[in-house]
């Protein structure tokens, strides 16, 4: 069973990453789903997508929850019935979570040169012309675009744009870590955000933070 990493953030807070190397037949072995999950699970047509959710299952059956503790809201946004606040993402052969006290979000990225195509759609470009090369813009900027994508899932508001209403304050590649804050609607929140780059793949996980 290859859970691949554990981050504990805080006495409340976990993030669990699972290198996804196994087929859905065993991934999905020892594992049941509610009568909805297994209807969207079986509706998907990418393997790789099904495999991805069903380690979603281990990740949760590492602290003891089941498919059954899960549930969705009308946003789409995940929650655990124990009252306990969880957020939810893979990425191609890597899924994770991240369960805490308080409100989080996860998310991880594939490291690909065409994202220096779309960054202007979620983040002031300008802002990365210090960088020393494009691979070093690369990585700055999936590391905004996995945070933004942290905050989204968060904060979890329809409307709610990455370019206008998420901000990500400017740090050192080195520091691996950042705040931001999200302000939509009347409603403000900051978080704390870090970073951890693996194999080719970043991932991002944020925090309210405790100020």
């Amino acid at each position: 069973m290859p859970l691949y990493k554990t981050i504990t953030v805080n006495n409340h807070t976990k993030v669990l990453i699972w290198k996804i190397e196994e087929s859905f037949e065993e991934l999905s072995t020892g594992i049941e789903l509610t009568s909805n999950c297994n209807t969207r699970v079986q509706g998907m047509k990418s393997d790789l997508h099904r495999r991805g959710f069903m380690s979603v299952r281990h990740l949760l059956a590492e602290e003891n929850y089941t498919d059954f503790d899960l549930y969705y809201d009308e946003n789409g946004k995940p929650h655990l019935k124990d009252g306990k606040c969880i957020s939810i993402t893979h990425s191609y052969i890597f899924s994770a979570i991240i369960i805490s006290n308080k409100e989080v979000g996860v998310d991880i990225e594939k490291q690909r040169p065409k994202i220096l195509k779309i960054a202007h759609k979620f983040t002031p470009i300008e802002e990365y012309r210090t960088l020393a090369n494009d691979d070093a813009v690369m990585r700055k900027l999936t590391m905004v675009w996995g945070a933004k994508e942290s905050l989204y899932k968060s904060f979890a508001m329809p409307g709610l744009s990455f370019l206008q209403h998420i901000y990500v304050e400017d740090f050192r590649l080195e520091t691996m870590e950042s705040i931001a804050n999200v302000s939509f609607k009347e409603k403000e929140q900051d978080y704390n955000v870090w970073f951890l780059e693996f194999e080719g793949f970043t991932c991002c996980y944020a925090l309210i933070s405790e100020k």
